[in-house]
């Protein structure tokens, strides 16, 4: 009898630990469900076409980079701001990506890390590689350069940065060089913002002209006067690669850095710039 009872308490014990086992993999199971279904709703609410309200207390700091990408200054930006935790747009060549299969791994991942970057339109062949009169003479041909780009760059808006041109076309704006006149008018009637900048970092051949400083103060000089295109908000442009040597990086991560310090200032993309009619992630 001791031995039967020895046997049968066993077989409970071992029932027991089934059973226990079975219960927690139900309980990992349905959390495993619950954090894809979590994860799976805020991916959604993070698309660009998410509404954003403008805190009116608060300085709007867009940083935007055209001509991408181009290495390694592009990964040197996007490790700037990966460590700094701001957000940043990239405005893509699409003759840049389609060349290159490591560009297209790198606007690959700019398109995936939404919202912390956003990919817009930057032309296709960049105003037929730098013939900006030409382009913007022949407005039908510059229009199929610029929907080309949209389509193999899969931007994530209806943003477009003109080549060569510091162009505005938002919330009844329509301002730009009189050669662009045309071309913004179409890109007007199809539904397209056109972003032009408040201020640039320039360039003396592929290097940064001023220091991060000197753009701090200029940055902060524009803002304080409002001489920007909207208030309390400054679109900024840059190349990336002026960042490629690690030097220039560094002053990249300064400048951010001091502009994060202040507590007025918020980064964001260029889809919540506030335009008052950009229509994201329709069809053309």
């Amino acid at each position: 009898m001791k031995g039967i009872f020895q046997i049968n308490a066993g077989l409970v014990l071992i029932s027991g630990l089934l059973l226990v086992g079975l219960f927690a993999d139900c309980l990992k199971k349905a959390h495993v469900r619950k954090s894809t279904t979590d994860s799976a709703t805020i991916a959604q609410s993070v698309r660009p076409d998410t509404p954003f309200h403008l805190d009116r207390s608060k300085r709007y700091v867009f940083l935007t980079f055209d001509d991408a990408p181009q290495l390694p200054g592009t990964i040197n930006c996007k490790n700037v701001f990966y460590g700094q935790g701001v957000k940043a747009t990239f405005f893509l060549v699409g003759m840049h990506v389609e060349m290159d299969r490591h560009c297209l791994r790198v606007a690959d991942s700019l398109r995936n890390s939404y919202p912390q970057f956003l990919v817009a339109n930057h032309s296709y062949s960049h105003a037929f590689r730098n013939h900006y009169r030409q382009y913007y003479s022949e407005p039908a041909n510059a229009l199929q350069d610029l929907m080309h780009a949209q389509d193999l760059l899969k931007a994530q808006s209806k943003i477009i940065r003109l080549p060569g041109s510091n162009a505005w076309v938002c919330a009844g704006e329509n301002t730009g060089p009189k050669c662009t006149k045309a071309v913004r008018h179409l890109l007007d009637s199809m539904g397209y913002a056109v972003i032009g900048w408040d201020v640039e970092w320039s360039r003396r051949q592929s290097s940064p002209r001023e220091s991060a400083d000197e753009m701090i103060r200029e940055v902060n000089s524009m803002l304080d006067s409002e001489r920007t295109n909207r208030p309390n908000t400054i679109v900024i442009l840059a190349h990336d690669r002026m960042f490629a040597k690690q030097q220039y990086a560094d002053s990249l991560a300064k400048f951010v850095a001091i502009l994060k310090s202040d507590p007025r200032n918020v980064f964001e993309t260029i889809d919540h710039y506030p335009t008052g009619l950009l229509t994201l992630n329709q069809p053309r």
